[in-house]
């Protein structure tokens, strides 16, 4: 299956539902963000290898965590554990020219592949995604606080520099364990959580 046919499949399969997103999906080659032996398996859906431990995520579960997470034009977006750049790259197309995304990565190699990989598109170019080579687990208070908060590696608990960069109102979309949660500022100190059971990421690790 070619890639733009796995969207197609993921929009009928109701995974991709909201315009935005799925125009996203569809202006963003996943191929764009994987190793050169792997581009030919962009349409596989399943996560890929980048190196380092590290994968390129299932675009099932892409699909999932963005329409959870509702990114909108204008908003400020945390992305951490961004590896290849593809969830950067699909935020920064839903944000446009007046949002901004912070695509943090601890490991020096990645974030070189994903700083090389959203150049295609000039994301970084533009002003739209700062890419970050950092320790994720302390969020990014320079530029807190955020509208939206999106892992991509799997957690223990919630560090409490993320619910603290997080507006109020604003939303966190992570893995925790096997299962993707839905974190809802609804003041300073209270949450609201939606649990979604039945996945698989690779562990979340801070310095």
């Amino acid at each position: 299956m070619d890639y733009l046919t796995l969207v197609e499949k993921l929009s009928k399969e109701d995974y991709l539902k909201t315009p935005l997103i799925i125009e996203a999906f569809k202006n963003i080659d996943r191929a764009d963000f994987l190793p050169s032996d792997l581009k030919n398996e962009a349409g596989v859906n399943a996560p890929l290898p980048i190196g380092f431990g590290q994968t390129n995520s299932q675009p099932l579960t892409v699909a999932f965590m963005l329409e959870l997470l509702a990114p909108q034009p204008g908003e400020k977006i945390l992305d951490i554990g961004a590896g290849s750049g593809w969830t950067s790259a699909l935020l920064a197309r839903c944000v446009a020219d007046t949002g901004k995304v912070y695509a943090i990565e601890r490991i020096g190699e990645l974030c070189e592949f994903g700083k090389n990989n959203l150049a295609k598109y000039n994301f970084i170019e533009k002003g739209i995604v700062e890419f970050v080579c950092a320790d994720g687990t302390k969020g990014w208070p320079e530029n807190a606080p955020f509208d939206k908060i999106i892992v991509a590696a799997s957690a223990q608990n919630i560090p409490d520099a993320w619910k603290e960069q997080l507006k109020i109102g604003g939303k966190m979309v992570l893995p925790i364990k096997n299962s993707v949660w839905l974190i809802t500022k609804k003041s300073a100190d209270k949450f609201s959580e939606k649990e979604f059971p039945g996945f698989a990421f690779v562990p979340l690790i801070g310095s």
